[in-house]
């Protein structure tokens, strides 16, 4: 079979209405399981620091279990398996004109339990990257916990988190591709009705493709302007520019560690998180 140019063309520049919408989706769904993945994973994240044996053992059982099982399993329990054992079915919610679906908010959820796992870990070991004395220095200013944690320690590990929170989300971007298994109409679900109706499987995977990475090179650009305003920020003189952080993916150099930054303590390694 010949590779329809005129067809990849086509899709590329003028996609329809329904690729549109899926692109949409798509975005929808990972900027609102990101952000709601943030707030779980803080507070996963804190359980795990807390003094208390039980919540930091269910901080860490949360991180095993989720760690440990695929995304695609999870999606399948979370939608199916709850509903099959008569647990909680998820059913379209009404707001007005808008029309949420019971496949979209099984997506979110999943995705928002499944990232948080991650993010906790992350944000542990920003945490932890904060040298003690912060922490014996807000005692002698008797400070509060929840005050020490807030304006002293997230403050100071946020520059750390940035880069890895900026690889969890182009990563949540990508695995949305396989909420197209309960039926979510994003852009690989709609990718592959084009595919079984046209017959043209190379061309319109190739135009989602580029559409994917279309969507995780701007993220990075984004990512690039939040880590140099927090370099500004913090004081920091070594800072690098959006686009040569961008040319960097395609052409790594070995630049040196920014002067300033705290090396985090050691973590449980992870092939999705680096930490």
């Amino acid at each position: 079979m010949n590779f329809d140019w005129a067809f990849f063309w086509t899709n590329l520049l003028t996609p329809n209405k329904d690729f549109v919408a899926g692109l949409w989706v798509t975005i929808a769904i990972s900027i609102v399981a990101m952000v709601l993945a943030l707030v779980l994973g803080v507070l996963i994240a804190l359980l795990l620091r807390s003094g208390n044996i039980v919540l930091k053992t269910i901080g860490n059982l949360y991180i095993w279990v989720i760690r440990g099982t695929p995304l695609l399993v999870q999606l399948v329990i979370v939608y199916s398996g709850l509903a099959a054992a008569g647990i909680f079915r998820f059913s379209d919610i009404h707001a007005g004109p808008f029309t949420i679906q019971a496949v979209i908010q099984a997506a979110i959820v999943t995705l928002t339990i499944h990232e948080a796992a991650y993010i906790a870990e992350i944000v542990r070991s920003g945490i932890s990257s904060v040298d003690s004395g912060q922490f014996e220095a807000s005692e002698v200013l008797a400070l509060k916990p929840h005050q020490t944690m807030l304006t002293i320690v997230l403050p100071q590990a946020v520059r750390t988190m940035v880069p890895p929170l900026g690889n969890i989300f182009n990563q949540l971007m990508k695995e949305t591709s396989v909420l197209s298994i309960i039926g979510v109409s994003e852009m690989f679900l709609v990718a592959q009705g084009f595919s079984a109706s046209t017959f043209r499987t190379f061309e319109i995977f190739l135009v989602a493709a580029i559409y994917y990475l279309a969507l995780t090179t701007i993220w990075t650009l984004i990512q690039g302007l939040i880590e140099n305003r927090l370099d500004r920020y913090m004081g920091l003189d070594s800072q690098q520019g959006v686009l040569s952080r961008t040319l960097e993916l395609l052409i790594p150099s070995k630049r040196a560690r920014r002067p300033g930054l705290v090396t985090p303590l050691p973590a449980p390694a992870d092939a999705k998180t680096g930490v």
